[in-house]
């Protein structure tokens, strides 16, 4: 039950989930040409405990891609699969993101350690999709490279990032990138794409259909290594002060409409502490959902449509997700 007052059916506040049509045959003939090329396929492994909200179910099929040359494989084995057939979703460290009690039907892959590295080149810093963006804001700093400061604010992995164009504090993943390295969907080849053919805008990209990104290049600029880190010391810091990161957590819930904070229109609307079940509204960022040890996915996403709710009546706007919500949620 929502500890706050409903005054109206939930039902039309349940925000969109991606619960896209399967074709079973298509998705078996895939997994088969995956495990006959050697990769770590699994049926029915549960990938909701693999995100950082940690509730959720089991994808209909699991591949890990440890390596670039699991990728190509992976890639080629979709064959002449469409995404309607076989959709897919990539899954790297799982923050923005809450997987159905139901499951995904789909394909799940998750790139694996051979995809975790960092380089200079010259005033570029290249970065394996695997990356984590923190560690990224780091390796800069040490480099004495600016730019990607904001990247210390971002729990998510460098493929995850630049997929949704994530951002914080200012900044955005599109901002200094120049080009991203994908692995194109039944050829299996890599290919580089310039930054500004990908349709960046506010947390959206327009990658391929199905591509996966292997690897992202930023163009940085010079700077001394402290003054970089002070400036991460402080975003830091604020981060401690203002966030609830020792709660599980799926970062930032809502997207910010023009001109607002979404975290304050919720706190404006008395979201604050609203709670359905084991998922409640942090009393310490309003734009951030925790989740308790008997929390479900379900849960959460009737406390999404419950703060939905919650501001619409305050005078608000609908807010919109950021959170990407990943199968088939029960009708509220």
């Amino acid at each position: 039950m929502v500890s706050a007052a409903v005054t109206e059916p939930l039902g039309r506040y349940a925000p969109d989930a991606w619960d896209p049509p399967v074709d079973p045959a298509s998705v078996e003939l895939v997994a088969d040409a995956c495990a006959a090329a050697g990769l770590d396929v699994e049926r029915g492994r549960t990938i909701g405990s693999a995100t950082t909200l940690g509730v959720g179910g089991a994808a209909n099929v699991y591949v890990e891609l440890p390596d670039l040359s699991a990728v190509q494989e992976f890639s080629r084995a979709l064959g002449t699969t469409t995404p309607e057939q076989v959709p897919l979703f990539v899954l790297g460290k799982g923050s923005n993101t809450l997987v159905s009690d139901l499951g995904f039907g789909g394909v799940v892959a998750h790139l694996g350690p051979g995809h975790k590295w960092l380089r200079r080149d010259g005033a570029d810093v290249v970065a394996g999709a695997a990356e984590a963006m923190p560690l990224l804001a780091s390796f800069a700093a040490r480099e004495g490279l600016a730019g990607l400061e904001f990247a210390a604010g971002i729990p998510a992995t460098v493929g995850g990032s630049v997929r949704m164009n994530a951002g914080a504090h200012g900044g955005d993943t599109a901002g200094a990138l120049v080009e991203v390295d994908v692995v194109t969907a039944g050829t299996g080849e890599r290919v580089s794409l310039a930054a500004d053919t990908l349709g960046f805008s506010y947390r959206h990209s327009a990658l391929p259909p199905r591509s996966i990104v292997v690897a992202a290049r930023w163009r940085l600029v010079p700077d001394e290594p402290d003054a970089i880190r002070a400036r991460l010391d402080e975003l830091r810091a604020w981060r401690r002060a203002t966030q609830p990161l020792r709660q599980r957590n799926c970062g930032s819930v809502f997207t910010n409409p023009d001109g607002s904070s979404a975290g304050a229109l919720v706190d404006r609307a008395g979201g604050k502490g609203m709670r359905v079940g084991g998922a409640t509204v942090s009393r310490k960022h309003a734009n951030f959902i925790t989740v308790a040890a008997d929390a479900t996915a379900s849960d959460v996403y009737a406390l999404i449509a419950a703060v939905r709710q919650r501001v619409v009546s305050a005078g608000g706007p609908l807010l919109q997700p950021e959170v990407r919500l990943l199968g088939r949620f029960p009708t509220l």
